[in-house]
């Protein structure tokens, strides 16, 4: 078996024949294959030890891999996840075995899909990889420190492909115009710059969209005197608006990304990243309840309305439901990311839960306790307790905590908005200010 086994070449989709063969060919992720780096010197001598490469489609992950094959003296074997089961790596294995005792030659096995392998998959490659019997490539869209096995990942090098820029898919498409062997040279085409350059806009990276879009209008279009014209109009036809390719990690990415708006006061940004989550299918009832958490987590007291403004939009999705709702709950967001921040009521929770969960907190004071049951004074429950309302302004001074925490602050109001007027009122024994309702 070896890495890409074609019946017919010229049968081949125009991004299969236009695959790069070398690294010079190789388009984009200079991090890694550029002069003088990491992986591309590893790749060059030979020495390439076992690796995951992770990245979006299109972005060279297979064609990496065959470079890899055209290269080495190493056997290479492919696999897909979606199809390969135990028995089929076992196989593999038993070749490698013997390739490496009876000829002295290594094994590459690609792995396709890698993050489908479920943990005894995996775990049956674990000793071979160990060994030096084979040596692993795993290519996949998800991330793999989430989606693969810590025994794999141990034992990999993860190397992270980047989204190809435009001017990277422009040069794939003008390669595959000009290309009279493996491309369209030999057959007149002539694409307006205006095709082209919807084409890169549509394909978002992706350097396979962006040749399959332009070998289906050359195949499509009439020839007129002896040439092939595509014009903006047919690559429109040629190539379908894109879709957001959302998997479990870029799913969690935008919705971070959102969040992460939402706090950092940047409207725009988080309206563009819940537009995107509610195109990719996100559940909205989900926006919603994280709008309400960061009116408290990041506006908290500094603007008390931001939660009335959260609950309410998540209200008005219960109510009139979707597409209307998407109205105020852009309402609640730019009111989120517009409002002053302080995270004071976070810290406090946070600090006052920490001082639960590790307990030894004393006994409840005396004047505190439940005074509602027959005898609770005879226990002394309640002796002592200065009901605030007697007093003037409404409070009087006394204390509500246990036994070793008298003096401990949770709470410090920040000097933002609304929080900013608590800080006066917040000054244990300050009676003259609370008289003042400050």
């Amino acid at each position: 078996m070896t890495l890409f086994d074609y019946a017919a070449p010229d049968n081949r989709p125009l991004a299969d024949r236009m695959r790069p063969r070398n690294l010079d060919e190789f388009l984009g992720q200079e991090h890694l294959v550029g002069k003088g780096r990491l992986l591309r010197r590893a790749i060059e001598a030979d020495q390439l030890t076992s690796s995951i490469f992770y990245g979006p489609p299109g972005s060279g992950k297979t064609t990496l891999a065959y470079v890899i094959s055209q290269s080495t003296r190493a056997a290479f074997v492919r696999l897909n996840a979606v199809t390969a089961g135990v028995a089929d790596v076992r196989e593999v294995i038993k070749d490698a075995r013997e390739r490496r005792l009876m000829q002295g030659q290594n094994t590459y096995l690609l792995l396709d899909e890698c993050h489908r392998w479920s943990k005894a998959q995996s775990d049956s490659i674990l000793p071979a990889i160990e060994e030096g019997v084979i040596r692993f490539i795993g290519s996949t869209t998800e991330n793999p420190m989430i989606s693969m096995t810590p025994a794999i990942l141990s034992r990999c090098r993860i190397f992270q492909l980047r989204r190809l820029s435009d001017a990277d898919v422009r040069q794939a498409l003008q390669a595959a115009i000009r290309d009279q062997e493996r491309g369209l040279g030999d057959m007149g085409v002539q694409v307006d710059p205006e095709a082209i350059g919807h084409w890169v806009q549509v394909a978002s990276g992706d350097a396979r969209t962006a040749l399959n879009a332009l070998e289906l209008a050359a195949l499509t279009t009439p020839t007129v005197g002896g040439a092939i014209h595509i014009t903006r109009e047919i690559a429109e036809d040629s190539i379908q608006q894109p879709l957001i390719k959302v998997d479990e990690t870029l799913y969690y990415d935008m919705l971070s990304a959102f969040c992460k708006s939402l706090r950092g006061s940047d409207p725009d940004a988080a309206l563009l990243w819940m537009s995107r989550l509610l195109y990719a299918g996100c559940d909205p009832r989900l926006i919603a309840r994280r709008i309400i958490a960061h009116a408290s987590e990041d506006v908290g007291l500094a603007d008390p309305q931001a939660m009335v403004q959260a609950v309410s939009a998540a209200k008005a999705l219960e109510t009139v439901g979707m597409p209307e709702a998407r109205l105020s709950i852009s309402q609640a967001v730019i009111y989120v990311c517009m409002a002053p921040k302080s995270n004071a009521v976070c810290q406090a929770m946070s600090a006052a839960q920490s001082d639960a969960e590790r307990g030894q907190l004393g006994e409840v004071p005396a004047a505190l306790r439940d005074t509602h049951y027959k005898g609770a004074e005879k226990l002394g429950n309640g002796v002592g307790y200065r009901y605030p309302h007697d007093f003037p302004g409404n409070w009087v001074e006394q204390n509500y905590m246990p036994d070793g925490f008298e003096d401990t602050v949770y709470y410090t109001p920040g000097t933002q908005g609304f929080e900013a007027g608590l800080r006066d009122r917040k000054h244990k024994g300050n009676e003259q200010d609370m008289k003042g309702g400050k």
